[in-house]
């Protein structure tokens, strides 16, 4: 889910120099923090002083925070922005799998468009996944090519370790391109959707914040390291996907391998994003016969929106940037601060809830800066 983003580190390092380094180890351990008191919210001790489980979903703990306002105002909310950030996700991850094709066989007098059609025909299958482990298998075989991935251009960066170079990172940088590389470091960090559907299917849920450590951990490790080699490798010429830096042999390679990658994360946020409008659809059904023509109706439904929206809606990528500012911030850093505030504030020490009140500030800071660069970058284009 996370690769796209990963692909642009490079870039990233190249409009904020030695900062970058250490806003990747920062958004690491604030993703990391985010996730585990999120967590924290679906918990409340019982009358034996023993945790247990009350909630399950992060829509259960907005409706807990809102309960006194609105009961179901919070998972309202909630609900849409998920939906909207997942769905958005899915539509990039066509719009990325025709680009690919495109430009790996440039031969065939074909255009995007169509490309993405016949990427669209490879996830019908979609329509049929029923439950989380079919779609973790999936998400398995789309770490192992992203493995591959890293692993084929980190080769080819290591074979031109002669032509590196610290002169290529920059000591001034400029303050919307600063803002860009932000966005995209973040954000390639971000997890927070599938965390409480994660921990709920644990074997054992104790060893979930040991989990979140160790995965932050090496996730940090493993993208600065990859973003270094990289932008050692091609300093100024870095590209925004550093796959096009790579020769024209390897290029295709990566490419098809990158084209495999989008179509085996699509069922992850196309999962995600139905199961919440099927359960907010099927509260108070009792046939089974009419929740099974209603889940297939939601998926059916849900995958041709997709398509439809990457065929048809212009300048897609200042869209993606424009929901993901607002959907992303709210959902990795604003909602859970501001839940864990309001839900534990009485338990919460000096240090804790001024953590959440900072990363509350700081996920303000990053959706008003993230919005104000992508309605300008709109307002440019449609002149």
């Amino acid at each position: 889910f996370q690769g796209i983003f990963v692909l642009g580190l490079p870039y990233a390092l190249l409009h904020s120099g030695y900062s970058g380094l250490l806003l990747i180890v920062l958004a690491a351990a604030l993703c990391c923090y985010t996730g585990k008191i999120l967590i924290v919210c679906l918990y409340e001790e019982n009358e034996d002083g023993q945790l247990v489980r009350v909630r399950d979903t992060y829509e259960d703990i907005a409706n807990a925070c809102c309960k006194k306002l609105c009961p179901k105002l919070g998972g309202i909310l909630v609900n849409v922005t998920q939906v909207v950030e997942l769905i958005m996700t899915c539509i990039l991850y066509l719009v990325v799998s025709g680009n690919l094709l495109s430009h790996s066989f440039p031969y065939v007098a074909l255009t995007e468009k169509t490309w993405s059609v016949i990427a669209f025909v490879t996830l019908l299958p979609c329509v049929f996944i029923r439950t989380l482990k079919i779609v973790s298998k999936l998400s398995q075989l789309c770490s192992l090519v992203h493995f591959v991935i890293i692993l084929v251009v980190m080769t080819y960066c290591l074979t031109q370790i002669h032509q590196w170079s610290w002169a290529k990172f920059r000591l001034s940088i400029e303050f919307e391109d600063f803002l860009v590389s932000i966005g995209v470091i973040i954000f390639s960090y971000t997890s927070q959707i599938f965390l409480p559907t994660l921990e709920g299917n644990m074997k054992n849920p104790g060893e979930f914040r040991c989990m979140l450590n160790w995965t932050h951990f090496f996730a940090c490790v493993l993208k600065t390291t990859f973003a270094l080699t990289a932008f050692l490798t091609w300093g100024e010429e870095t590209k925004e996907v550093i796959t096009d830096n790579l020769p024209s042999f390897l290029k295709t390679l990566v490419n098809l391998c990158l084209l495999t990658k989008a179509l085996l994360s699509y069922p992850l946020p196309f999962f995600a994003a139905t199961e919440i409008v099927y359960s907010c659809i099927s509260k108070g059904s009792h046939s089974n016969y009419r929740s099974t023509l209603c889940s297939l109706g939601v998926r059916g439904s849900f995958l041709l929106l997709t398509l439809l929206m990457a065929m048809f809606m212009p300048h897609f990528a200042l869209l993606m940037g424009l929901s993901g500012s607002v959907t992303g911030a709210a959902m990795t850093f604003l909602l859970p601060s501001l839940f864990h505030l309001k839900l534990k504030w009485g338990k919460l020490s000096f240090l804790e809830k001024c953590a959440d009140i900072s990363v509350f500030v700081l996920g303000f800071l990053c959706s008003l800066a993230g919005i104000v660069c992508s309605i300008k970058g709109l307002l440019e284009v449609f002149g």
